[in-house]
Parts: structure tokens; sequence; C-alpha cells
């Protein structure tokens, strides 16, 4: 069920966004306490403001009205991913060589299930993540098929 709703939320997102020039990030459809909720995430060079989500959210909404893919009642969300947005997509890793991410992994590597730091490249098959430990500065190489979650990550 929550994988077909995602599907069609993405066929149906997909022109609208294409024709604004805005990107899709991501869609979850979540149960949380007695409430479903369809989230999309939406963002842009530069970010997406309040009035773009309002414009997508409305028409997103009238193409879920007409198709009525979910059965009952459930709270349509549309927002910006904020600064620690995820990192999807191999393309995702390549527009962000230079920044700051944060990795989780299925299986430790160099000891660790998680690694934070500069993404210095990524091939389509390799991240390699520049951290420091204490005054040495150390690289991780990690296999992008061994990436369980990956986000930007702030440092303050």
């Amino acid at each position: 069920m929550s994988s077909h709703v995602i599907k069609t939320t993405r066929e149906l997102a997909t022109p609208i966004l294409e024709e604004k020039g805005l990107e899709l990030v991501d869609i979850e459809y979540v149960k949380e306490g007695k409430n479903w909720f369809l989230r999309v995430y939406i963002d842009k060079d530069g970010g997406v403001d309040i009035n773009e989500c309002g414009i997508v959210s409305e028409q997103l909404s009238e193409k879920l009205d007409e198709i009525d893919p979910i059965e009952g009642s459930y709270f349509l969300e549309v927002s910006s991913p904020g600064v620690e947005r995820p990192l999807k997509s191999k393309d995702d890793f390549q527009k962000n060589i230079g920044n700051n991410v944060y990795v989780k992994l299925y299986a430790p590597i160099d000891g660790d299930k998680e690694h934070q730091g500069i993404l210095k490249t990524f091939d389509g098959e390799t991240a390699s993540i520049e951290y420091k430990i204490k005054t040495r500065t150390k690289i991780a190489e990690i296999p992008y098929d061994k990436i369980a979650k990956a986000r930007l990550a702030v440092t303050l």
C-alpha cells in the first residue's frame, strides 16, 4: 500500500515540479499516532519558500483528489527537506562534493557504522569522506551500496 501511494504521488508530482523548475527530494507516507501523513519534500538551488510549497501542495492535492489513490483520510505536507536534506541518489552525492555529510552504514567500515566529514570525491561507486580524529585527518572510502542513510550535516 505504502509503495503504491509513493509511486502514484511521484508520478503526479513530477510534472508539476518540472514545470516550476523544482526537484523532488523525497516522499514519505507514514502513520503517526492515529493519523496518516503524505509528505513531499521539494527543493531547488537556493532553496524553496513557503509560497512555492503552497502552490505545489494545492496543485498536487487536486491531482490526488482526482485519482484518489489513498483510502481514508490523511494530511498532505509539502515542504523543503531543510538544511540537513537527505542524499537519496548517486546524483545527490555528486552534487554535494565539498559539503559536510553524515552517512550511516549497514556494516562498520574502519570500525564505525557512522561517518561525518567532507565529501571529497564520489565516482559513482565509492564516496571518500575526509574527517578528523583529534588533530589527524583521515579518509574513509565508503562503497555506495553499504550506505543505509545519508544526509547533509550542519557544522557549527
